[in-house]
């Protein structure tokens, strides 16, 4: 995915194939092609909406070609074709956290319990197969939010960059649908936590099978209607960036067409302005591999950019297991200080947790939009807000402050979920875009190691582990601060 910067989205098989070059999109035969759009000169002026950074001095072609595809894309506007996508690709993202936290959940009683009541080699192997059984489905579980995100992001018009925050509401989605089974299922089908093998039996501890039975049922019928109702197209940046002029007005001609919207944009515009540097090599040229990690250091405002962003990914990779997979563990311990620390009690608070996670997308989604706050305020505010939280929740005393704390930190903390996962992709360079927000990620999984690590060796019935977590918080408060870029209101590149 990396090396070749190949991106896809998709829509509804009953759409037409604005992907193809057929004589349905463009004449071929004449040497301007016919799209749907109004007349307009070679030296009509754009408009005044500034972009996120400038490409000029990296490939001025691309700068100039990329000026008019996005002229192109906020004359269509918003049609139905990017509110399938925002269904659909959300819906991606809701699969990938449902698989994501069904994993977490399903971890959590090998990684505290079972290792030590493994005492004969039979039990060993059992666990080994276990483990080597959750690797597998995490390895298979993830990776499609990078594109998600990417691929919405270059077909919206500016004006409606903030619903790629938005979208991050389909991962609370869920997390919530989630949260709602292990309820039902976890805390009516399993053993006490502090049970043994002796006296845990298979018959008595269904509840975790019947959590993946259920969530693999609906991830599967989410994956065949993938196959079934939708068609896949490349996205006009993507495109663009590998030269491919004819795609790229074939695409937004298309959409044009389809939804009766106008846009001035030319095949001829396009061709005479050039061709984009290094794009007569192969994609898999050592040369194309390399440019598309140095592509994210180009300049040193952009280098400074991309490394404080891969940074917080980072950060939040610790954070993140520290406080929401050890979070069954916290509301328990949580719950013997105030008096009910029961699997129904456990299970009915971690669900309450994520049904309160919605309000955090919502909340950024206007945040971002708002005058004085913008993307890296809006990082900063979520981070912040968490970072109280969690130091207040170490001082909870009553079941309903354990509840409405904790409910809280969820919803706070996913305002930085939502908006960091927006504001990656608007940053970086379309032509390496998916390679640096694939880097991000990979970052974020170390410092997910890391942070299994810390809450493996910290005693997670301690506050010890949310003093780190809100310590983190603290941390990324300054380096949201310190990101160079502000692309409220501008176009991405």
């Amino acid at each position: 995915m990396a090396t070749k910067e190949g991106r896809m989205d998709y829509t509804f098989a009953s759409d037409p194939k604005i992907a193809e070059r057929g004589q349905d999109v463009y004449d071929s035969k004449a040497s301007n092609p016919v799209g749907y759009h109004q007349h307009a000169s070679d030296d009509s002026s754009l408009d005044s909406v500034k972009e996120v950074f400038s490409v000029e001095q990296i490939d001025p072609v691309l700068a100039r070609k990329m000026a008019l595809v996005n002229e192109a894309i906020d004359s269509i506007g918003m049609t139905g074709f990017q509110w399938k996508m925002f269904v659909l690709n959300g819906a991606k993202s809701d699969k990938y956290s449902s698989s994501l936290s069904v994993t977490q959940l399903q971890t959590l009683p090998f990684s505290k319990n079972t290792v030590y009541q493994a005492s004969t080699s039979q039990e060993y192997r059992w666990l080994l197969k276990s483990v080597y059984s959750v690797a597998i489905y995490s390895a298979g579980a993830g990776g499609n939010y990078i594109l998600d995100a990417t691929c919405f992001l270059e077909f919206l018009p500016t004006n409606r960059a903030w619903l790629v925050t938005f979208m991050s509401i389909w991962w609370a989605v869920g997390y919530t649908i989630t949260g709602l089974f292990a309820w039902g299922f976890m805390s009516n089908y399993s053993c006490d936590p502090d049970a043994t093998t002796a006296t845990c039996t298979h018959a008595d501890n269904m509840g975790w099978r019947y959590l993946h039975f259920t969530c693999g049922a609906v991830v599967l019928t989410m994956a065949l209607a993938r196959l079934l109702l939708i068609r896949m197209v490349q996205t006009p940046r993507w495109l663009l960036s590998q030269n491919r002029d004819e795609e790229v007005f074939a695409v937004l001609d298309g959409i044009a067409r389809k939804y009766k919207r106008t846009h001035s944009l030319t095949l001829d515009q396009l061709r005479t302005q050039g061709t984009i540097l290094h794009t007569e090599k192969s994609v898999w040229s050592s040369l194309r591999i390399k440019m598309h990690f140095k592509g994210l250091f180009q300049t040193r405002k952009l280098g400074w950019s991309t490394t404080v962003i891969i940074a917080n990914w980072f950060i939040i990779g610790m954070v993140s297991p520290l406080y929401s997979v050890f979070l069954p563990f916290y509301l328990k311990s949580r719950g013997a200080d105030t008096g009910d620390s029961s699997n129904y009690t456990t299970w009915r608070n971690y669900a309450v947790n994520q049904v309160a996670g919605l309000f955090g997308p919502a909340i950024a989604a206007v945040l971002v939009e708002t005058n004085f706050v913008g993307r890296r305020r809006t990082l900063a505010i979520g981070a912040l807000i968490t970072m109280v939280l969690q130091f207040g929740y170490t001082q909870i005393k009553t079941p309903a402050q354990n509840v409405g704390v904790s409910a809280a930190i969820t919803a706070a903390s996913n305002i930085y979920y939502g908006t960091i996962y927006a504001y990656t992709p608007e940053i970086l360079p379309s032509a390496h875009r998916a390679t640096g927000y694939g880097l991000c990620v990979v970052v974020n999984r170390v410092g997910g190691i890391l942070g299994v690590l810390v809450g493996s060796y910290a005693n997670v019935k301690t506050t010890a582990p949310l003093f780190v977590c809100a310590a983190l918080f603290g941390l990324l408060v300054i380096l949201s601060l310190l990101l160079p870029f502000e692309s409220k209101g501008k176009r991405s590149q």
